[in-house]
């Protein structure tokens, strides 16, 4: 098949690599201006990629964007008219909320959304390390969507392991459950993932992930706050020497993902009437750190 990466950050960089390695054509689209990109994952030999081909994008049996989510919206604006109307659109990343936006734009195309435990890693521009095995599940937003579930058995057999969600809000609510717990402590204290072991960040865990919990239950989205915890411990012990998105993200002044995560958790609470304070006040303390720069 034709894939198109849009955003070849990390977790796109992984994907390139392991989808050509199993056959498929692969073209990237990223704000590099350079008509090919040098991609080298782990000890592999590094493969050149084609950059910002209109005429390749527009070939693209499925367009994987692998942007952040404040970029989703903006990016899409600008290639739309170069993606074909039958193309499968795939976002894969952090948090919640671009779905509804990329619907209005492309309101013909079948849509999907993606959510992964893969560990990527970029030392620089042209390598990416896998730095821990996970699985991908996938699931469709609108009709034409659902008619996509074949695609579960092309990406099983270049990065497993793939698995198809009747309900995938179910596995983005945990997803943005585990990064509201995460995401903002690590950054807002600079600190690796395992270090929210310790007793003194107990409480602010047990708060947040009551207050999601609250929510999701709201939303219909089965959630149980012990079990959303002990998830969370789980992920930090799993992740224990890793840098969260938003750590990385704060440390080298980039506009983070907290819109998408804390932030569309808070809107959601709205609409339901739910107070979520402790998640409120992460939010702004990330904010004012942005704002200030």
């Amino acid at each position: 098949m034709n894939f198109a990466i849009v955003g070849p950050g990390a977790i796109g960089s992984l994907w390139a690599s392991y989808l050509i390695q199993a056959g498929h054509h692969v073209c990237l689209w990223s704000r590099n201006s350079s008509p090919h990109i040098s991609i080298q994952r782990d000890e592999c030999p590094a493969i050149q990629f084609h950059n910002g081909h209109t005429e390749q994008l527009a070939q693209a049996d499925v367009v994987l964007v692998t942007l952040k989510a404040p970029q989703v919206q903006h990016v899409l604006e600008s290639i739309a008219p170069h993606i074909d109307k039958d193309a499968i659109l795939l976002l894969m990343h952090n948090g919640m909320g671009t779905a509804k936006a990329t619907q209005t734009l492309f309101p013909n195309n079948p849509l999907l959304l993606a959510t992964t435990t893969h560990g990527a890693y970029r030392p620089s521009s042209t390598q990416v390390l896998h730095t821990g095995q996970g699985q991908t599940l996938i699931g469709a937003v609108n009709q034409k969507g659902t008619q996509c579930e074949f695609l579960v058995e092309v990406l099983n057999h270049a990065l497993p392991q793939v698995h198809w969600q009747h309900q995938i809000n179910q596995a983005l609510w945990n997803k943005v459950a585990i990064n509201c717990a995460i995401n903002p402590l690590t950054a807002l204290h600079q600190i690796r993932n395992g270090e929210l072991a310790a007793v003194h960040y107990r409480s602010q865990l047990d708060s947040i992930t009551t207050e999601v919990a609250l929510v999701m239950q709201a939303e219909g989205i089965d959630a149980d706050a012990q079990h959303l915890r002990k998830t969370v411990n789980d992920v930090i012990e799993a992740t224990a020497n890793n840098y969260s998105s938003m750590e990385q993200d704060i440390a080298h002044q980039r506009p983070s993902e907290i819109d998408f995560i804390t932030g569309h958790l808070i809107k959601t609470a709205r609409t339901h009437g739910i107070d979520v304070p402790v998640n409120e006040q992460l939010y702004h303390a990330i904010k004012q750190i942005e704002q200030s720069w």
